[in-house]
């Protein structure tokens, strides 16, 4: 049984810093295409970052390049998202989430929503301004 389990969200001020995590079990993680992605009550969920976990290949919404990065460790068979200078739009519900199938190619890696079989419970990220 696939259970991906989020970790590490909070509540900052603008400007923060946050690590989220994502461990993974019953699923490797260490070859696979998985994502973050963000809700706000009443909107629709926006992937934040994605990436292939072989090569370690990335893809981000442009309202966080450069503050954020998604990473992996394959020792742990976990994914991150680091977040930095934090602000209040960044607030949400965040999810990571799994394909039930690796692919090389890196757009059909990054996928859909709908293509994402695999989802945490979510940590909430809070930013006061």
């Amino acid at each position: 049984q696939v259970q991906l389990v989020e970790s590490g969200g909070g509540s900052v001020q603008a400007g923060g810093s946050l690590r989220l995590s994502c461990a993974a079990s019953g699923y490797n993680a260490n070859r696979a295409c998985m994502a973050w992605f963000r809700q706000v009550p009443g909107e629709e969920r926006e992937r934040v970052a994605a990436i292939d976990t072989n090569v370690g290949k990335t893809v981000y919404v442009d309202s966080v390049k450069g503050r954020f990065t998604i990473s992996r460790d394959s020792a742990k068979n976990t994914m991150y998202l680091q977040m930095h200078s934090l602000k209040p739009e960044d607030a949400a519900m965040y999810f990571c989430a799994a394909r039930d199938f690796y692919y090389r190619d890196a757009a059909r890696c990054v996928g859909a929503i709908s293509d994402y079989r695999y989802w945490g419970q979510g940590t909430q990220v809070t930013v006061s301004s």
